[in-house]
């Protein structure tokens, strides 16, 4: 089953929503971020003029950066200021959508 464009940024917003809500996460989150963000761009789904846009490359970089960390809190907290960019931006391309 393939996801719209929607349904990509409302499960990329849950994801990271979930994140800050409860501060941790998992492995297989942090793969999924990273799925969503190389499906989007291949796809060319969200445009180049969209605030989102320019944080695509942040975005999937952290879930990189989650496979990896020691500490998933730790990264998690060090990122919550983006994240809540990020969920920001997402929020105003799936109205653009």
């Amino acid at each position: 089953m393939n996801l719209t464009v929607n349904n990509q940024l409302t499960l990329l917003y849950d994801i990271l929503d979930e994140h800050i809500a409860e501060n941790d996460g998992n492995i297989t989150e942090y793969q999924q971020i990273k799925r969503l963000v190389q499906s989007m761009m291949a796809r060319n789904a969200i445009s180049d003029h969209d605030t989102l846009f320019q944080h695509l490359p942040e975005i999937y970089n952290y879930g990189f950066q989650g496979e990896v960390v020691q500490c998933l809190t730790e990264h998690i907290e060090t990122n919550k200021t983006n994240i809540e960019n990020w969920l920001e931006a997402i929020q105003q391309a799936k109205t653009e959508t």
